[in-house]
């Protein structure tokens, strides 16, 4: 059953605010919630570790899973340490790693999005940066266990989406989930990145209007004034949101899983978003 959004006025834009406050839950406070006993395990085995993709094996509800996302700080110092959760390749190969891993061992892949998009820096494009996201989303897509994905924050680009090709995703009530920032998207369109509200609006990037269009499964209620107002309370609500997940897809094989998977997506790439091709 797909959890029901709040029933209040907010503007695109202002769910965007919500979504990039630094008083909300990060991925290091959604573990210590949600999962037991958590292991980190770091490293692509390629070239470095990167902070900003936080990964490893934990338990939920008496359950072995593997649990990955994109990790931002809560100040400038933390957020230089994890550089402001924007992923390098070696972000996502060690979360690639970290996914072969789970389907070797049959154990559910969970993964947390948010960040405002994969680092654009010139040292990450000539190590690989888009092979490594392209890489993430043929795999992904391919792999034999299941797969939740859960939009916290923002959800922006490739950097979002290289670690969202799940069986399920579900996206937080004053969550986003974009190709770019309504920033970008104005600066690009209008070249007036002024006009950031009205690109909000246009580009239909809030819970509601991706669950209407079909490309999420479900919008996770939040306390009034966002999950940052009362996060035990929005845990709690996440941790139903991943139950319910996993019990629907237990006991699917996993040839199954990957098939269905590949033809989601599929038929999500077929279909234009209404109010595409006003834009």
């Amino acid at each position: 059953m797909k959890a029901q959004t709040q029933k209040n006025e907010l503007k695109a834009y202002e769910r965007v605010l919500l979504a990039r406050d630094k008083e909300r839950p990060n991925i290091v406070q959604y573990i210590s919630c949600l999962f037991d006993s958590f292991l980190e395990l770091s490293g692509d085995r390629i070239a470095k570790e990167d902070a900003s993709v936080l990964g490893g094996i934990g338990f939920f509800e008496g359950r072995p899973v593997t649990v990955i996302g994109h990790h931002k700080g809560k100040d400038l110092e933390e957020n230089l340490s994890c550089n402001f959760g924007m992923p390098g390749p070696e972000g996502f190969r060690k979360s690639l790693r970290l996914m072969k891993q789970a389907e070797k061992f049959h154990r559910p892949v969970i993964t947390l999005l948010d960040t405002s998009g994969a680092y654009p820096g010139m040292e990450a494009e000539s190590n690989g940066q888009s092979t490594a996201i392209a890489e993430n989303l043929l795999e992904m897509g391919r792999l034999k266990t299941p797969v939740v994905a859960i939009v916290t924050g923002e959800g922006c680009s490739g950097g979002a989406l290289a670690l969202g090709v799940a069986d399920k995703v579900w996206m937080l009530e004053n969550a986003v989930y974009s190709v770019l920032s309504p920033e970008g998207f104005a600066s690009i369109l209008w070249k007036d990145a002024g006009r950031k509200e009205e690109a909000a609006e246009r580009m239909r990037m809030t819970a509601r209007e991706l669950l209407e269009d079909g490309l999420v499964d479900g919008v996770i209620p939040e306390p009034e004034g966002g999950i940052q107002k009362d996060p035990q309370k929005g845990m709690e609500e996440v941790r139903k949101a991943i139950r319910q997940s996993l019990e629907e897809l237990d006991g699917i094989p996993g040839e199954e899983l990957a098939r269905r998977r590949q033809e989601k997506y599929l038929h999500i790439a077929s279909c234009s978003a209404p109010g595409q091709e006003e834009a």
